[in-house]
């Protein structure tokens, strides 16, 4: 019997991308699964674009009464899931056909509760750059404190076994703050395979963040949502920044 997955979507003025993500979706050769879309008061067109695809009942339209950010957007459509399997999808990015059978299947095998998967990259306008980003083949939680090594449209986990994740309310790095949580409940390992495709380089996206910014919100995520004292966020943030270098080297490779 088929379990259900729950995919997590928050959505703020993507309506020029989101119907290719829900679509991408809707081409999932795994068909029991709901998605969770949370709009943050988008004011553009994603309303409609939405409202389109809504006369599948497996997608559930939820929209905040003011403009709150990706962390309560992600803690609302958690708290509303029902699945046993946690996924995540940001309403730029896009899932190959494969996806959520190939890594239920991965996890099951191999009594996993937490994983994630490789993804490719593409521009603005979904032409593929020739990016393809992998990472530790099993990331434990002092590793992850290391860096962010997941890719957040690859992630799933098993909620039977994690349970309930909640994050703070932090502007940035809400992703991360979600798999350090993971991560104290479970090791996470690598199905090295391309299932994902990541949108980069649009305007408000993290990849479009100066290094300054980058280096002020880890800082943060160490001292204030972690609780770590001053030196050890520091030394934390210091070495993300080195891991990042290793993973740029290690792990991100161009291809023809």
């Amino acid at each position: 019997m088929q379990e259900l997955v729950s995919i997590i979507m928050p959505s703020y003025n993507t309506g020029k991308f989101i119907a290719k993500s829900i679509e991408s979706v809707l081409k999932q050769t795994y068909f029991y699964w709901e998605l969770i879309i949370i709009d943050d008061c988008s004011t553009d067109n994603t309303d409609n674009i939405i409202k389109k695809f809504l006369k599948d009942e497996r997608i559930i339209y939820l929209k905040n009464n003011k403009n709150s950010g990706a962390s309560v957007s992600r803690n609302r459509a958690l708290k509303k899931a029902n699945g046993r399997w946690i996924a995540f999808l940001d309403s730029d990015d896009m899932w190959k056909p494969k996806k959520l059978e190939s890594q239920i299947s991965f996890m099951k095998n191999n009594n996993y509760c937490f994983s994630y998967t490789c993804y490719e990259e593409i521009d603005e306008n979904g032409i593929p750059l020739k990016i393809r980003v992998s990472g530790p083949s099993k990331i434990t939680q002092r590793s992850m404190f290391n860096y962010c090594w997941p890719g957040c449209l690859t992630v799933m986990y098993d909620a039977s076994k994690i349970g309930l994740v909640q994050i703070s309310n932090i502007k940035k790095n809400n992703d991360y703050a979600m798999w350090l949580k993971v991560c104290k409940k479970s090791d996470c390992y690598l199905l090295n395979e391309c299932l994902a495709e990541y949108r980069r380089g649009r305007v408000g996206s993290i990849s479009t963040q100066n290094y300054r910014n980058l280096i002020a919100w880890h800082y943060k995520l160490f001292h204030e949502v972690e609780e770590q004292n001053v030196i050890i966020s520091l030394l934390n943030t210091g070495k993300n920044l080195l891991f990042g270098i290793y993973k740029k080297i290690k792990y991100i490779k161009k291809y023809k």
